[in-house]
């Protein structure tokens, strides 16, 4: 026969246990809700989980990267031709050394979209797996959430660093986001990104 005091024990334990788990997935959630965001130009957080766009498309773009500056007209291109079904367009600066005084100098230079986030925490990056500029990745809801269903390079105009074709031969973000809209299986990249690197927080930390 099972002693009172063990059974109590066993009973209390199972609650805490229970308690426990309805935390956990509290907590998770709450993260869910927080994960996806940033912060605009006047310092505003942008939470793109509040979004109820069909389709969200990252640009992870740099001031100082080359090959970002030359995507630049294609990311417009795009913007323009799927913002009017609805899709939102975010040009990303990952790296701690874009100020909001260095992006708006680069603005002038190379104008873009006003759709701008400062990826303050690195919470993008992360969220879609980027480690170059030019990256782009695509979000879209589900189950209430945020999934990732596309991320990479935009085309394959860059073969490698330095190298490059007169023009794509695939476009591949495009054929992604028009995939995405008709309902149909998203392809991913048929080549890594090539572009400069994203500088992580914890470099810049250790070298201060």
């Amino acid at each position: 026969m099972q002693c009172p005091i063990d059974s109590w024990r066993s009973s209390t334990w199972r609650f805490v246990g229970r308690v426990l788990a309805v935390f956990v997935a509290l907590q998770s959630a709450a993260l869910a809700a927080t994960a996806f965001y940033g912060v605009d130009l006047k310092g505003h957080p942008v939470m793109l989980s509040q979004s109820t766009a069909p389709a969200i498309v990252l640009f992870f773009t740099a001031s100082d990267c080359p090959i970002s500056n030359r995507y630049e007209p294609e990311m417009l291109r795009l913007e323009k031709e799927f913002a009017p079904s609805g899709v939102e367009f975010w040009w990303v600066y990952p790296n701690p050394e874009d100020t909001v005084t260095t992006i708006r100098r680069h603005e002038v230079q190379f104008p873009g979209s006003a759709h701008v986030i400062r990826d303050t925490q690195q919470t993008l990056i992360q969220s879609a797996h980027a480690t170059v500029t030019p990256e782009a990745a695509i979000f879209v809801r589900r189950s209430g959430t945020l999934r990732e269903v596309y991320h990479g390079r935009i085309d394959d105009r860059y073969i490698s660093f330095g190298e490059e074709r007169p023009q794509a031969m695939h476009h591949e973000l495009e054929a992604a986001i028009a995939a995405v809209l008709a309902g149909r299986p998203v392809r991913q990249p048929g080549g890594p990104p090539v572009g400069c690197s994203i500088v992580p927080l914890e470099v810049v930390s250790s070298h201060r």
